[in-house]
């Protein structure tokens, strides 16, 4: 056997084991070679064994390299092994038949393929055919010029083009088959190549999960260049069906065409898309760029012209990227057009126009329809002013009338230019002044200054699933703020009813777009007449006037989780048996005083001094009182004339639910009864 070293050569591997058999006169050869190199493929560790036939035509030749380097494909340090039966036809063309076998290579390319090599000196051509179960890949390239080669590939299982992505990408494909036509270069500066192609059901992912695809089916022309420290590649395709996840913008493509056409680099992990266009008829047409640091998250994203039919552009393309800004569940119809820039901080610039667009919190929340006119907005740079109103608006659940406002940019901040006044449950809301930075991510991100007039209390109930009541809220917020993820109501609102005044100060609103938001506040009771309020809750009857507070209130997800309550009526008047029963319920309490049952049923109303009742909640349990200790627990009542009423609350600690399963029953009218 000889042992011989080579260096790179200019012929295919194929023309060299051939002429090393020529000058062997037929006799058996074994060759071996520390390392071998023509364009495009590099082995070392290798052993060819070549054997000539019993009949004398061609020879059995077995070949195997333990390191085989393909770096067109991105293919390193592979097993080889490759065997079959070598002869000429008889035309003089070198024909090679047999089956080869790549170990470790990516997705289980070719770990046991039928290989047909084909080398026509005459016309200067070398044809490689491989087949793998479904699988056929096809190769044609000038033997005087073996770095350009023709590809012809079908249903090729996406998976064994990891190697060639991980040259641009650190993605990885994970299911579905490519068919292609390409054209390949190798150059000394790296590899080109163009051509046609189409998918289908072809999936990718990347660490992280940042960008990722399932199921994507199309077809296309591809071109890529593949250089020492970058990649670029340019797609014009047809798709239809998929899904993609591009860091926080998520498409679910329908099954009709979708166009896209888009140029993109790739450096050191970075991805930038330096042109993109999509049309999706029905849905949504933009054109821009859009970019990608190394960890797959959203470094820019420019729109120069986007245009946007809803539902079906929410649905297919805005879903993602309106949830990172807190935004879930839309429900929207019509039509919007405009422009849009964001980087990784935000947004710095946005305009739009609509001639109606009603857009929905899936939960009721918020609401507006028949949006139209426009809005432009730069952080960096004045726009001129635009008008934008709207036919109505709901805020949890409170309707809005008719409005329109004149807006402008300046300095980032978005402002209204005068006051705007909106119609709210036969009052007004009056919106004095108010400044929007959408580029804020944290401070300061909205401030307003609000008046409200003669709303009416009883709309407002039926608008919150409240017992209806009469009167009027009304009051000024000298300074509302949305500071962080947290609205703050400076001053305070005055709400009209039951003859007196409910003032709220120092309220704060938490998360106020999120699942559980956080409500915290000040109650203030100034002169309330009870025989209103309890006739609006069916409590029973109570007369007099009602003070009191409701300090430290928290409220997680719109249910108490904190406060402190205190309810004084110390102006004495008179109470009804219903009433003292509710009380005595909710107090877990009785009569005193020497008052029995059957007395209680000979009189419907009694008269009092004094009502105190007060309650701590934290957690879930209320710490009870009253106006002061008695035998046994705290009074609730302190009765007046004949018959003398006291009642006293026995339990100091109550569980909250069960304090609202009582207050629950007492305001329905289906409270206990004394028997």
């Amino acid at each position: 056997m000889r042992r011989v070293s080579t260096r790179p050569v200019a012929l295919l591997l194929l023309a060299w084991i051939a002429m090393a058999w020529g000058t062997a006169a037929h006799a058996g050869l074994s060759v071996g070679a520390d390392s071998l190199a023509v364009p495009g493929l590099a082995l070392s560790d290798m052993q060819v064994d070549l054997d000539p036939q019993a009949d004398g035509k061609g020879i059995q030749l077995r070949m195997t390299a333990k390191k085989a380097d393909i770096p067109a494909m991105g293919w390193r340090k592979l097993g080889l092994a490759l065997e079959g039966r070598l002869d000429r036809d008889e035309l003089g063309r070198w024909l090679f038949e047999g089956r080869a076998k790549l170990r470790g290579a990516p997705g289980g390319a070719l770990t046991d393929a039928t290989v047909r090599i084909l080398a026509d000196e005459a016309a200067n051509t070398l044809a490689v055919t491989i087949t793998q179960d479904k699988v056929l890949a096809e190769v044609a390239l000038p033997m005087d010029q073996v770095t350009h080669a023709q590809i012809t590939l079908k249903n090729l299982p996406a998976g064994w083009l990891q190697g060639l992505l991980s040259t641009v990408w650190n993605g990885h494909p994970t299911t579905g088959r490519i068919n292609a036509d390409l054209a390949l270069d190798l150059l000394d500066t790296g590899t080109q190549a163009a051509g046609q192609f189409a998918l289908d059901g072809v999936g990718f992912d990347s660490p992280g999960g940042k960008l990722a695809g399932q199921k994507i089916s199309g077809n296309g022309r591809l071109g890529l260049d593949i250089g020492r420290d970058s990649t670029t590649m340019d797609v014009d395709a047809s798709l239809r069906g998929g899904e993609w996840l591009l860091g926080p913008l998520y498409a679910n493509l329908p099954a009709h065409p979708v166009q896209l056409s888009l140029s993109a680099r790739t450096q050191k992990g970075a991805l930038g898309i330096r042109r993109l266009r999509l049309t999706d008829p029905d849905a949504l047409q933009l054109e821009g760029e859009l970019g990608f640091d190394a960890k797959g998250d959203l470094a820019q994203l420019k729109l120069d012209r986007f245009n946007a039919r809803f539902p079906a552009a929410y649905d297919r393309y805005g879903k993602g990227l309106l949830r990172t800004y807190g935004l879930d569940g839309l429900q929207a119809t019509g039509e919007v057009a405009g422009h849009a820039t964001l980087d990784a901080n935000g947004p710095t610039a946005f305009a739009f126009q609509t001639s109606g667009l009603d857009l929905a919190m899936a939960d009721g929340r918020l609401g507006v329809n028949g949006l139209h006119g426009s809005l432009d907005w730069s952080a960096a740079d004045d726009r001129p002013a635009t008008r934008l109103g709207w036919h109505s608006l709901q805020v949890y659940r409170i309707p809005n009338g008719s409005a329109e406002g004149s807006w402008r940019s300046t300095g980032g901040t978005l402002s209204l230019e005068k006051p705007m006044a909106i119609p709210v449950l036969d009052g007004n809301l009056r919106v004095l002044s108010l400044g929007w930075k959408p580029a804020a991510a944290s401070g300061e991100r909205l401030q307003t200054s609000l008046a409200l007039t003669q709303i009416d209390m009883a709309a407002f109930s039926r608008a919150v699933g409240w017992p209806e009541f009469g009167g009027t809220l009304g009051g000024a917020v000298p300074s509302l703020r949305y500071v962080d993820d947290r609205v703050e109501l400076g001053g305070g609102l005055a709400l009209n009813v039951f003859g007196g005044f409910i003032d709220i100060t120092g309220m704060t609103l938490s998360r106020p777009f999120g699942d559980a938001p956080v409500l915290a506040g000040t109650i203030a009771l100034r002169n309330l007449d009870l025989a209103q309020m309890t006739s609006v809750f069916d409590f029973g009857s109570i007369t007099g006037r009602l003070n009191g507070s409701v300090d430290d209130l928290r409220l997680v997800a719109w249910k108490p989780s904190a406060f402190k309550a205190s309810l004084v009526a110390d102006q004495g008047g008179r109470i009804s048996q219903k009433a003292v029963n509710n009380l005595t319920s909710v107090g877990g309490g009785g009569i005193a005083g020497g008052l029995q049952g059957t007395v209680l049923k000979l009189f419907k109303t009694f008269g009092y001094r004094r009502i105190g009742l007060s309650c701590t909640l934290k957690g879930d349990v209320c710490s009870m009182g009253g106006l002061g200790q008695a035998k046994d627990g705290y009074t609730i009542v302190e009765g007046s004339g004949l018959p003398h009423l006291t009642v006293v609350g026995h339990q100091r600690e109550v569980d909250w639910p069960t304090l609202v399963r009582r207050l629950e029953a007492a305001t329905k009218g289906d409270g206990p009864t004394i028997q």
